[in-house]
C-alpha cells in the first residue's frame, strides 16, 4: 500500500513541510538539479550558481506553504538547538520599495554570535563572529507554530571565523566522510566496484516521561534542573510491571497523535510508540535514517514533544532521571552500516561472499569498540546519565559487547579456519496447532549489555535521553573508521584477509559478554580482562583528551586538538554549573518551603497537644508525632546549612545533597498532605489517566 491509498489516516501528510529532493526537482533547471545530486551523491563542493538557484525554489515554495521568514537552524554545543528568524524582505535599491528576496549567500552562510554560545576557549568572549553554513544533505523543513504560522528551517553546520567546529553537528559529517573513505577501500579489497559510498544509518529510540503540568509548576527543582531533588517513594512504583506496553491514557494518545502528525510533517518517520516500564514513562522509535538526519530528527523530536506536551496541559521529562526510584530514561542509539546499492553491510549474509563482507565489518566494530571504549563511555557522560548509568535498568559503565552464543560460535569458528556457514533458523513450537510456526532468532536480546548486536545492527544503549545524539554517532563513526583503516592498510600491504581479522579478533574478543551486566560477578571479570571501567563522569569527560583520543580524531580529520580541547572544557564545566544549580535549587526549596511548612505544621502539633492537656485527655501519640517531627526537622535544617557550607568549600556538595534529601524525604511522610507544599511522586507519576 502507498502513501496516496492512505489518506484516510492521514500519512498523506508525511514530508508535506518538507522541501524533498522531488520538490526540488520540479522547481530546478535539469542540469541545476543534476549539478546538486552529484554533490550529494559524490561529496562534492557545492558550486555558489547551484545555490543561488536552490534559494529561489526555496524561497518560492516557503511562500506557497504560507512561510515568510527563514532561520539557519543549527545544533550549538548546549544539547539544543538554535535559530535566529529573518524575513524574505528587502528594500530594493532603485526604488526604495519592499520586494521579497532570499540569495544564494544568504542560503549558504548565516551569521551568530560566536561567542555567546558555548566555545571552550574557542572563541574569546570580544571575539564574536561565528559562521552557519548550509548542510545540504539534510532537507530544509518548515516548523509551524500553535497558530500554524510556519518558519522556513534550513539544517546548517556552525563554526568560529576561522572554521572551527562550535556545534554537534560539523564534527558528525566530518566522521561521516571518514567512515566512507575507509569502509570504501576495505570494500574494494573484498572485490566490490559497485559501491560508491557508505552511510552510517541511525534510529533512535527516545524514552521521556508525562506529567500534569500544574504538578510540574509546582515543583521548582523540576523547572530548574529536569529532575526531582526531593521526593518519598509512592505506596506504589513499577513493582507489578503493568505499565510496561499497557494500553496509553486517552490524554496521552491525544498527545501521541498530535505528535505523530506534526513530526510526519516535518519528514520525521516516527514507527513505534508505548508505555515504558516505569508509571507515566512512554517510548517513541523512528525508522532508521542516514546518521545526520537521525540526529536532526531527533532534536527536532524532543523540541516538539515538550512544545505539544505543553499545549495539552502535560510536561514532557526528558532528563535521564526524574524520578528516584523508578526507572530512568534512555535513548538507545541503533547503529548500522548501508551502502548505496542497498546493502546493510551488518547483516549477516546468505552466501561465503556476503558472509566475508559481514565478518569483515562485524571484526571491525568489535576492534574499535575494544580499542575506543572510553571514547564510547565519554560520548554519553552527562550529570543526567551519571544517576541513571550503572543501575539495574540502564546499562553499567563497562563497555562491553552482546553478539549471542550462537555468533560467538560461528567467529570462533571462523578464527579456528573453519568455513562460517549461513545458521539455519529454528521453528519455534507453542504448542497451539491455529498458530502460525515461527523462526526462533539466532540470539535473544540482552537488556543488560550497552553494546549489543541485534540481528543486523549494534544497539548502543549507554546514550542518554536528554543528549544529542551529535556525539555518541561522531564517536561511533570515527572508531570504527579507524579499525576499517587497519584493515585496509594491513591487506594494502599484502595480509591474508583471514589472518588480518582473525588476528583482530583474537586481540579483541575480551569485549565480548553474552551474559548479565547487572551481577557483580561481571565486574569482577571485567576487571581480569582488564576492561576499562569509569565509574564517574568527570573523568569520563576527562578522557576525551588523552593523547590516544586526540589522535584518533585528528588522524580521520573529525576534530582538531583544539576542538576536542573545547569540548572537553564545555562538559566539565556543564557538569560543575548544573551541580551548583541543583545544589541551589535545594537550599532554596528546603529554606522558602519545606522548613516554613514543617514548622507550621509543628505548631499546630504542639497546639493539639496542648488543648489536649487543658482537657485532660491523653495525648502520647500527639506528643511522639511532634517530637519525632522536631527531630527531623532540626536534622534537615542542620542539612541545609551543611550543604550551604559545602557549597562554598566546593568540597562534599554530592554527599551534602544526599543526606538534606534524606531528611526531606522522612519528613514528607510525617507532615500532614494538606500542608506539605511539593507535589507526591504518587501525584505526579499516577494523575495522567
Amino acid at each position: 500500500m502507498d502513501l496516496d491509498t492512505c489518506s484516510t489516516i492521514g500519512y498523506q501528510q508525511y514530508n508535506e513541510d518538507v522541501f524533498t529532493l522531488d520538490k526540488m526537482e520540479q522547481k530546478l533547471e535539469k542540469s541545476q538539479f543534476q549539478t546538486l545530486m552529484e554533490t550529494l551523491k559524490q561529496g562534492r563542493q557545492l558550486e555558489f550558481s547551484v545555490a543561488g538557484a536552490v534559494a529561489d525554489a526555496m524561497m518560492e515554495w516557503a511562500l506557497e506553504r504560507g512561510a515568510t521568514q527563514y532561520t539557519h537552524w543549527f545544533l550549538p554545543l548546549t544539547g539544543a538547538t538554535a535559530e535566529k528568524r529573518n524575513s524574505f524582505l528587502e528594500i530594493d535599491k532603485a526604488d526604495r520599495q519592499p520586494i521579497l528576496s532570499f540569495s544564494g549567500k544568504a542560503l549558504i552562510k548565516g551569521e551568530a554570535d560566536g561567542s555567546s554560545f558555548p566555545s571552550g576557549g574557542l572563541r574569546a568572549t570580544f571575539e564574536a563572529r561565528g559562521y552557519t553554513t548550509w548542510d545540504c544533505t539534510s532537507p530544509a523543513f518548515i516548523k509551524r507554530d500553535a497558530d500554524g504560522i510556519g518558519c522556513l528551517c534550513i539544517p546548517t553546520a556552525f563554526c568560529t571565523f576561522d572554521g572551527r567546529a562550535l556545534d554537534a553537528k560539523t564534527p558528525l559529517l566530518r566522521s561521516m566522510e571518514a567512515i566512507d573513505r575507509q569502509a570504501l577501500r576495505v570494500l574494494r579489497h573484498l572485490g566490490d566496484q559497485r559501491t560508491q559510498r557508505v552511510t552510517p544509518t541511525v534510529g533512535g529510540e527516545q524514552e521521556y516521561f508525562l506529567i500534569d503540568k500544574k504538578h510540574f509548576l509546582r515543583r521548582k527543582d523540576l523547572v530548574y534542573t529536569g529532575r526531582t531533588l526531593f521526593g518519598a517513594p509512592p505506596a506504589k512504583g513499577q513493582e507489578l510491571s503493568d505499565q510496561y506496553y499497557a494500553a496509553t491514557p486517552l490524554r496521552v494518545l491525544k498527545f501521541m497523535h498530535e505528535l505523530n502528525e506534526t513530526l510526519w510533517r516535518m519528514g520525521v518517520p516516527c514507527k513505534t510508540e508505548h508505555n515504558e516500564v516505569a508509571p507515566s514513562q512512554y517510548e517513541l522509535a523512528p525508522l532508521f535514517e542516514s546518521a545526520n538526519l537521525a540526529v536532526d530528527h531527533n532534536q527536532l523530536t524532543m523540541e516538539m514533544m515538550r512544545r505539544i506536551a505543553d499545549n495539552n496541559g502535560l510536561c514532557c521529562l526528558l532528563h535521564e532521571k526524574p524520578f528516584d526510584n523508578v526507572n530512568g530514561s534512555g535513548k538507545h542509539n541503533n547503529w548500522s552500516l548501508s551502502t548505496d546499492t542497498g546493502i546493510n553491510l551488518l547483516k549477516p549474509g546468505k552466501n561465503s561472499e556476503q558472509n566475508r563482507s559481514f565478518l569483515t565489518f562485524l571484526i571491525a566494530v568489535i576492534s574499535a569498540v575494544d580499542t575506543y571504549a572510553s571514547a564510547l563511555r565519554m560520548s554519553c557522560a552527562t550529570i543526567g546519565n551519571e544517576y541513571r548509568l550503572g543501575g539495574h535498568e540502564a546499562p553499567p559503565q563497562v563497555i562491553s559487547i552482546f553478539l549471542g552464543n550462537a555468533l560467538s560460535e560461528e567467529l570462533n569458528r571462523f578464527v579456528s579456519g573453519c568455513n562460517v556457514e549461513t545458521h539455519q533458523k529454528e521453528v519455534m513450537n507453542i504448542g497451539v496447532s491455529t498458530m502460525a510456526e515461527l523462526w526462533r532468532d539466532d540470539s535473544d536480546r540482552n537488556r543488560t549489555s550497552p553494546f549489543a548486536f541485534t540481528g543486523n545492527k549494534f544497539e548502543f544503549r549507554m546514550v542518554g535521553s536528554s543528549q544529542s545524539l551529535g556525539l555518541p554517532n561522531t564517536v561511533l563513526n570515527t572508531i570504527v573508521a579507524d579499525s576499517l583503516m587497519e584493515i585496509a592498510d594491513r591487506m594494502d600491504r599484502g595480509e591474508a584477509w583471514h589472518n588480518v581479522l582473525a588476528g583482530m579478533y583474537r586481540r579483541h574478543e575480551r569485549v565480548i559478554f553474552n551474559g548479565n551486566n547487572y551481577a557483580k560477578e561481571w565486574l569482577v571479570e571485567a576487571k581480569r580482562r582488564g576492561l576499562p571501567i569509569v565509574d564517574n563522569t568527570e573523568d569520563a569527560v576527562t578522557s576525551l583528551a588523552s593523547d590516544e583520543n586526540i589522535a584518533l580524531f585528528s588522524r580521520h580529520n573529525v576534530m582538531q586538538p583544539q576542538e576536542i580541547l573545547a569540548q572537553k572544557e564545555i562538559a566539565l564545566q556543564n557538569l560543575v554549573t548544573a551541580s551548583k544549580i541543583e545544589a541551589g535549587t535545594m537550599l532554596k526549596i528546603t529554606r522558602q518551603s519545606i522548613l516554613p511548612a514543617c514548622a507550621r505544621y509543628s505548631d499546630v502539633l504542639c497546639d493539639t497537644v496542648t488543648k489536649c492537656m487543658q482537657a485532660n485527655v491523653p495525648c502520647e501519640a500527639q506528643r511522639a508525632m511532634l517530637q519525632k517531627l522536631n527531630i527531623e526537622l532540626a536534622r534537615c535544617y542542620q542539612g541545609a546549612e551543611a550543604l550551604e557550607k559545602s557549597l562554598k568549600s566546593g568540597t562534599g556538595v554530592k554527599e551534602s545533597m544526599l543526606a538534606l534529601r534524606f531528611s526531606v524525604d522522612a519528613l514528607e511522610c510525617m507532615v500532614d498532605k494538606s500542608v506539605w507544599p511539593l507535589p507526591s511522586y504518587g501525584e505526579m507519576l499516577f494523575s495522567v489517566v
